[in-house]
């Protein structure tokens, strides 16, 4: 009976792919978020708190995002690269949960709908 045999590299390559898909869906929404706290101008009473959280998030995404195409270009059957791809992952899934734990902040802080315009604009609309 033949066995069929998994290309860990093949694998690893589409895992770090599909995460990569979700780090940009992710980043779009809180560049979005970003537009959205700036509209409300620095009377929101967590503007402050929202931009940093917001540019951290961002932050920690691109930086998740350079670990990811590096881990993908290295190769898994390399036994002498294996250590150093462990250290990437472990560091990868800690700045994942950390922007998680972030964007949990982020929506409950953020900006809800209010029926009004941004405060540049002084208007409201119906």
């Amino acid at each position: 009976i033949g066995e069929s045999v998994i290309n860990i590299n093949h694998y690893a390559t589409k895992k770090s792919v599909a995460e990569s898909m979700l780090d940009v869906a992710l980043f779009m929404a809180n560049a979005a978020q970003l537009k959205a706290v700036l509209e409300q101008g620095p009377s929101f009473h967590y503007y402050v708190a929202l931009i940093v959280l917001i540019s951290v998030s961002l932050f920690f995404q691109m930086t998740i995002g350079i670990l990811l195409i590096v881990m993908a270009r290295m190769n898994l059957n390399d036994v002498a690269k294996q250590q150093r791809l462990d250290l990437l992952n472990n560091i990868t899934t800690i700045l994942v949960f950390i922007t998680v734990i972030i964007n949990i902040f982020i929506t409950a802080f953020g900006v809800q709908k209010t029926g009004l315009y941004p405060n540049s604009y002084g208007r409201r609309f119906y």
